[in-house]
């Protein structure tokens, strides 16, 4: 617990954060790069699916991306309201922006991907209708977070919706296991996938690489958040002068 307020400081932080934000946003582009290489060159197309199965690649890092954003701030969200962590508001509302960004590149590459293969852009089904939910609470979490701040809040209502909003984190898991759904059962487990190794292998990479930019997304986001609180406590200093 020490080593964890001492890197609670903003001072500390932003000394580790200016020279690791570069390297794990530009080693995530790379892996990015090379994934999307791989998939879309030295993958065989599906028997089934044809060649829209490469949209695999961007559909299930962004999917893993907006639950896990979630999963950041209502982890953030617990240490902020338990411990009081100085940055960890600020790393809540630091991830908000990109999780909506990738929830929503879930549903939209879902939509792509649902056309030719179950005929549809759309259906109201336990995952799609779940995962548009999260987009939606995102979106409320972006808008509460702002009213707080704008208000002079204490942080402790966007926090507090923040743990709320993890209800749908296991909705969206386990939807396909609960209810007959048009989206297809779990094909990624701990014991293996039911995806050919010929099509799964770039999988990793991209999921290395868009999870790498996430995090470099969100600690530049972080560090203009700490700078405009800066700016903002110098110029109320000069006014009251």
């Amino acid at each position: 617990m020490p080593a964890l307020h001492a890197f609670a400081n903003p001072a500390r932080f932003l000394k580790l954060a200016r020279p690791l934000t570069p390297v794990v946003t530009w080693l995530g582009v790379a892996l990015i790069a090379l994934g999307c290489w791989a998939g879309l060159t030295q993958t065989p197309p599906d028997y089934l699916q044809g060649e829209t199965v490469r949209i695999l690649y961007i559909h299930v890092p962004a999917a893993w991306l907006g639950m896990g954003g979630w999963s950041g701030i209502a982890l953030s969200s617990i240490a902020y309201l338990v411990w009081r962590h100085p940055l960890a508001d600020v790393a809540a509302r630091a991830i908000a922006v990109p999780g909506a960004a990738f929830a929503l590149i879930c549903l939209v590459t879902g939509a792509i991907w649902g056309r030719p293969t179950w005929g549809t852009y759309w259906q109201w089904d336990g995952r799609l209708t779940s995962m548009l939910l999260l987009f939606f609470v995102y979106l409320g979490y972006i808008a509460l977070a702002r009213a707080d701040r704008e208000r002079g809040g204490d942080g402790r209502i966007p926090a507090l919706f923040g743990i709320a909003g993890t209800v749908l984190l296991p909705i969206i898991r386990y939807s396909v296991v609960w209810w007959n759904t048009l989206h297809q059962g779990p094909s990624i487990g701990l014991t293996g996938s039911s995806i050919d190794p010929s099509l799964i292998w770039p999988l990793p990479i991209m999921l290395a690489g868009f999870t790498l930019l996430f995090a470099g997304i969100v600690l530049m986001r972080m560090r203009a958040i700490l700078a405009q609180a800066k700016a903002e406590a110098r110029m109320r200093r000069r006014a009251a002068q």
